[in-house]
């Protein structure tokens, strides 16, 4: 009985139960103070959590539906060019005698620019003029003796009448029409080979006035890339010793539209651009072409288009890099709204604040949902937007039209002029 004893003592000690009355009013006692400590855990997270809902306050920032115009721009890059250059070039080989203009020049048609040295050149001109004289006294000689055989075979032919074909004999006559048919050869020959050496002396003659360059056109010099005492080569192709611009009064802009513009790209529309030269001044341009072929750079594949350029007060410079605003569109009293109105989108529904109060640091919650997904986007040009009326929200299903980056225009859809659209959001702390 005493084993009994000894193992029912030693349960309850490792139970830890404590048969006696007073140990069970002191547990009783900590259960009670536990359960209140419980309770004031949860009203002091409650509190907390209120609390801290008021101290961060998410305000709106919005800007008002406007009614006005609006313009639809196209932005390009491109550079200047003059309307007509002229690369001037020699087509001889040979040593630079003179250069006889410099940058900048202004020239006239047929104004010298440089010279060769013609030594070598008239040497080749004076030979020319000594065959072609000499294939001259050549034909002289020839028809010396085209005309001495003539006369023999006319001497004959009458001898041979007046003996009633007695003399001479035939083969004498024969030789005599052989000796006149060579002859006549022979003049011919020599005549083509006056003609040969005409010819001849006209291409030296014609390297001889190459060898002086000329300007093809009115313009101004732009590159002089040829010295005094220089040696041209001109064996494969021709060396450009000068680079002539037609006319800088009126120049050309070349700019590369985006495949995505070039839609609205038409002949005749104007446009205006800037340089970095003169960055407070805006320079007034036409498109007279939007050119079909493309090219691809980096992967995107633009259209090479040419606007016309008044400069004359030639402030512009051929290669000068341009930033042109084509205006495509232009739309009179609609319906306006920021375009960062369409960027908007509200914040997802937090949690109960209790989540992030005491108790919440207390008890496990389930994770966040994560970043609400963006829903304006409702169609291709059917976009949701957003107003703020009596400080909450509300969203408008619209139509947008035509926009030009910082306006977009309304075509349908319950919005006026003087509502409130919210585009961004401020998060103040109280």
């Amino acid at each position: 009985m005493n084993a009994n004893l000894n193992d029912t003592s030693n349960i309850a000690r490792t139970l830890e139960i404590d048969s006696s009355p007073g140990k069970k009013i002191i547990s009783k006692r900590w259960w009670f103070i536990a359960a209140i400590l419980l309770i004031l855990i949860i009203f002091i997270s409650l509190i907390w959590g209120k609390w801290s809902d008021s101290s961060v306050a998410v305000q709106y920032k919005t800007e008002e539906v406007k009614r006005g115009n609006l313009t639809v721009i196209v932005t390009a890059t491109g550079t200047l060019q003059p309307t007509n250059e002229v690369d001037v070039g020699s087509e001889l080989s040979g040593i630079i005698k003179t250069v006889e203009v410099d940058y900048n020049d202004k020239v006239k048609v047929g104004q010298i620019l440089a010279k060769l040295d013609t030594s070598k050149l008239e040497a080749q001109v004076t030979q020319s003029r000594a065959t072609l004289e000499s294939a001259k006294a050549k034909v002289l000689q020839a028809q010396a003796t085209v005309s001495e055989t003539r006369s023999k075979l006319s001497q004959f032919r009458r001898v041979q009448e007046l003996s009633n074909n007695r003399v001479p004999s035939q083969t004498e006559i024969d030789a005599a029409e052989a000796a006149l048919a060579r002859a006549l050869a022979d003049e011919a020959s020599a005549r083509a080979t006056v003609s040969q050496s005409q010819a001849t002396l006209d291409a030296n003659l014609t390297d001889l006035s190459k060898a002086v360059i000329q300007s093809p056109v009115n313009g101004i010099v732009l590159n002089r890339s040829v010295e005094p005492g220089q040696t041209v080569a001109a064996s494969f192709e021709t060396p450009v010793l000068f680079k002539l611009a037609e006319d800088l009064t009126k120049m050309e802009l070349h700019v590369d539209v985006d495949e995505a513009d070039v839609g609205h790209i038409q002949e005749g529309q104007k446009a205006t651009f800037s340089v970095a030269a003169y960055p407070s001044r805006v320079f007034a341009a036409r498109i007279v072409q939007a050119r079909y072929g493309s090219s691809t750079t980096s992967g995107v594949v633009t259209y090479e288009t040419v606007l016309k350029v008044d400069n004359a007060d030639l402030s512009l410079r051929p290669g000068m890099t341009a930033t042109a605003d084509i205006t495509v569109k232009n739309i009179d009293n609609a319906i306006l709204i920021p375009s960062a109105a369409l960027r908007f989108t509200p914040a997802a529904q937090e949690e109960k604040k209790a989540s992030s109060g005491l108790l919440g640091a207390i008890l496990p919650h389930p994770p966040s949902g994560g970043a609400q997904q963006r829903n304006n986007d409702i169609g291709k040009n059917t976009k949701r937007i957003w107003l703020l009326k009596d400080g909450k929200l509300s969203d408008v299903t619209v139509v947008i039209g035509s926009a030009n980056g910082g306006k977009t225009e309304i075509l349908s859809g319950n919005i006026q002029p003087g509502m409130m659209v919210v585009v961004d959001t401020i998060s103040s702390e109280k």
